[in-house]
């Protein structure tokens, strides 16, 4: 286990953002005003305590995880999150070599974008009009709200540049979102959105944390059917079984997997 999944098994997201933010229990969430924005009437910011998130649906759209959440409150950079947070929970960071010390704060920072990601495509399904026939589809297959919001689905808009200038204005550079898997390369130069007019369907890892992304057309006429993210520092397809995160407690109790 790395230092990273230690910090997110001893760290409860819900007592973390309880220290600054009052929040009431809403089913299995929990919600409260956001601190990242002024409001004082909707409680628009949930906390989901089963994957360890967090997402505003309300002014500011920011969502991820423990990281992101003393990332945006304390105005720090990834390390400095993560030498906080380990000594919150009294995980000692083990020694390590300067490249050792870069790729993992370079795959927190990624997990972190993805996170992000996650609350863009989820905002875009639930709160856009070209959102809506993606809702509708997905609720014609039989799907139940309560499903979307467990998995995270989402709607990637019909634009070349959406997730670009979007995540652009939250301070990432085009680096970071290749690096991520969001955008793809021209050969004449520059970026664009790799998925889009998709259902977006988030893949995690199986301690829980985001990886990458699956995505259905929703125009039959459009190809690929189904896109995944490209090979990237935290998604590699071959080693990824969709589900198996939600599915790790089932596998203990039974002691064994179908």
């Amino acid at each position: 286990m790395s230092s990273i999944d230690e910090i997110k098994a001893r760290i409860d997201i819900v007592d973390l953002v309880a220290e600054s933010v009052q929040l009431r229990r809403t089913g299995k969430n929990y919600s409260g005003f956001c601190p990242f924005h002024p409001n004082v009437r909707t409680p628009s910011f949930v906390v989901f305590q089963e994957t360890g998130t967090w997402r505003c649906f309300g002014q500011c759209n920011e969502g991820g995880d423990i990281f992101r959440f003393v990332m945006k409150k304390e105005n720090w950079d990834f390390g400095e999150a993560l030498r906080y947070l380990a000594e919150k929970a009294g995980v000692q960071l083990k020694p390590q070599t300067a490249e050792e010390q870069a790729a993992e704060e370079e795959h927190g920072l990624l997990r972190s974008l993805l996170e992000e990601a996650v609350t863009f495509y989820r905002h875009n399904l639930l709160n856009t009009p070209p959102g809506q026939q993606a809702l509708d589809y997905l609720r014609k297959r039989g799907l139940k709200d309560e499903t979307l919001e467990a998995f995270g689905l989402g709607y990637a808009p019909n634009a070349w540049e959406a997730a670009i200038n979007h995540f652009k204005e939250k301070g990432y550079s085009e680096q970071e979102l290749t690096e991520a898997g969001l955008v793809t390369a021209r050969e004449s130069g520059g970026i664009y959105d790799r998925f889009r007019h998709r259902i977006m369907i988030p893949i995690r890892d199986e301690h829980g944390r985001m990886a990458g992304f699956g995505a259905r057309i929703l125009n039959p006429d459009d190809v690929p059917k189904f896109l995944n993210s490209p090979q990237t520092p935290v998604f590699d397809k071959g080693r990824l079984l969709y589900g198996l995160d939600r599915a790790r407690k089932a596998i203990r109790s039974g002691d064994q997997a179908v």
